[in-house]
């Protein structure tokens, strides 16, 4: 994907219609889990971008045992929920809500039932300058089960919320704080969430005074390697619930995220450059090289051997030679001519009405062997092998599947595609003309020469004086019989020449009708497999430039 400007801001609402489009183009091309965990990313931005943009979600996440639930009574400034020795304390989610109004639809959302109105929507000052001015927010604080609960219900519950909030608590103990299944399964997982995503260390009454910063410092570096940024809003903090230590910096914290109402924004678009990028890996790295000349010349080589091009082509310059020797021939053996039938009507070509839909016709030609089979699909794939190179493997297969779309009907295409090329195949040359008008009068020569000669005979035999028959001064011969000689004579020539002629202009012919065969094979071939082909690389750049809206790097 090329990277846009830095300069130029892309907005959520460009992000989630990037993500969409890409989602909808890579539904059947890519992993489907990728491409259904995208879908549900897009289901929950569209249904919390529905819901009051005026609260922010806060949710308090922990493990049995980190007092998180004291935790959230200290900040709230009520005791609301239940803490006590016995773990787990917490089974449902409780909201502590500021800010009643379009709080319930958010709630219902989240599947919160039990709710706590503690006051009004939050006001915080905000320094500008030398000017300060004040911003203020719903806030909407969740006390949620322990991640790691004995109870199946429960670790449900919470694997439900953290997709759901817009901001993460997360509350470790001083105990527990580096526990690597903790880090593994629940922190990790958060690191492109790390500007809502908050790390408290709670029980700081259990450590030496001395001893706070060594752990938050140990706690920082776990969080800064689990991805997580370790400074601002972020940076770990050290609390105590029993004792009060650093709750008011942890409450000025979460209050003033509400107050500028941009946590839910930034979490949907953490969410959404996250699914774009795994469709991205999901797609593969690169670009496919596409269509050229070159590679749709050899598409076109490939089914012309499959379709028989160079056979059909040799049926029409025999035709041609039969169908020229029927016109200059010998008259006197024109007719063993009836017996060989032309070649292309042997293969039901040229026979057809010219007015009729050229799609209703087949040739005779004979089906298509193993060898035509694997030549056509050789250059099927060859072609959409040599179109998606530099692409990634899904895509590349996608492509091929693309070129291969038509494959059951490929042949019965390529046989239309020969039986509606025109062969002009019905006309006459006009040197044909010429010599059979020529033979016609050889013949007409020979004839009379023979029916003078009969004449004689005849009189001859019945005892008739005639004249002797002239003779050509030079020729030994009388003029019947030369008559006769020459007719034959000229006619033979006729023939071998026309022969000679005729072989040649075949296989100017077969260049022209191969020409024209090939034409058609290449409509048949941009129809059948470069358009689909076409589609898969349009849809391919539509899915990248797509991509590229969604995870573009913020300015």
């Amino acid at each position: 994907m090329s990277p846009r400007s830095r300069t130029e801001t892309v907005t959520l609402s460009e992000r989630i219609t990037g993500l969409a489009q890409a989602t909808e183009i890579a539904e059947g091309r890519l992993d489907e889990d990728v491409v259904r965990q995208a879908r549900q990313t897009l289901d929950r931005a569209g249904q919390r971008r529905a819901l009051s943009a005026d609260h922010t979600v806060v949710g308090f996440f922990g493990a049995t045992g980190s007092g998180k639930s004291s935790l959230f009574n200290a900040v709230v400034g009520q005791e609301l929920a239940r803490s006590a020795a016995r773990r787990p304390t917490t089974s449902a989610p409780l909201a502590a809500v500021w800010g009643e109004e379009g709080s319930q639809p958010l709630l219902d959302w989240l599947d919160v039932p039990d709710r706590r109105v503690v006051g009004p929507a939050l006001s915080v000052a905000t320094g500008r300058g030398r000017k300060a001015s004040t911003a203020s927010g719903g806030l909407v604080l969740l006390d949620l089960p322990d991640f790691d609960s004995v109870t199946a219900e429960h670790r449900q519950i919470v694997q439900r919320m953290v997709g759901l909030v817009d901001v993460v608590v997360w509350v470790v103990d001083p105990q527990k704080y580096a526990d690597a299944v903790l880090h593994q399964d629940f922190v990790q997982p958060l690191a492109r969430h790390g500007a809502v995503t908050m790390v408290v260390l709670n029980q700081a009454d259990r450590l030496a005074e001395r001893d706070v910063p060594t752990v938050l410092g140990s706690l920082a570096e776990l969080v800064a390697e689990d991805g997580l940024p370790a400074t601002g809003s972020s940076a770990p903090v050290a609390v105590s619930a029993l004792t009060g230590q650093g709750v008011a910096e942890l409450r000025d914290r979460i209050h003033s995220v509400a107050a500028s109402r941009a946590a839910a924004g930034q979490r949907l678009e953490a969410d959404v450059v996250h699914a774009a990028t795994e469709l991205a890996h999901a797609a593969g790295e690169g670009d496919p090289h596409g269509i050229d000349r070159d590679a749709s010349e050899r598409l076109t080589a490939g089914l012309a051997r499959a379709a028989g091009v160079e056979m059909v082509a040799d049926a029409a310059a025999r035709s041609y030679r039969l169908r020229a020797g029927k016109h200059t021939g010998w008259i006197a053996t024109r007719w063993l001519a009836r017996f060989r039938k032309d070649p292309l009507k042997r293969l039901h070509i040229e026979s057809h009405d010219r007015t009729s839909d050229p799609g209703v016709h087949r040739t005779s030609l004979p089906p298509m062997n193993a060898s035509q089979k694997a030549s056509a699909d050789s250059a099927v794939r060859g072609f959409a092998d040599e179109v998606s190179r530099g692409a990634g493997e899904p895509w590349r297969r996608s492509v091929r599947t693309a070129a291969r779309s038509h494959q059951e009907t490929l042949p019965d295409a390529l046989d239309q595609a020969v039986a509606r090329t025109r062969f002009s195949a019905r006309g006459a040359s006009w040197w044909w003309i010429a010599f059979d008008v020529l033979q016609w009068l050889a013949m007409a020569v020979t004839v009379l020469g023979l029916l003078w000669l009969l004449g004689l005979f005849l009189a001859d035999y019945f005892q008739l004086q005639l004249p002797p028959p002239p003779t050509v001064e030079g020729f030994p011969l009388p003029v019947p019989t030369l008559m006769v000689v020459a007719g034959v004579v000229l006619a033979l020539f006729l023939a071998l020449t026309g022969a000679v002629i005729a072989s040649l202009a075949s296989r100017v012919r077969a260049r022209t009708v191969r020409r024209r065969l090939l034409r058609s094979v290449r409509e048949t071939a941009h129809d059948t497999v470069q358009v689909p082909v076409e589609r898969e690389l349009r849809a391919h750049r539509e899915f990248t430039a797509a991509l590229d809206r969604a995870a573009s790097p913020t300015a």
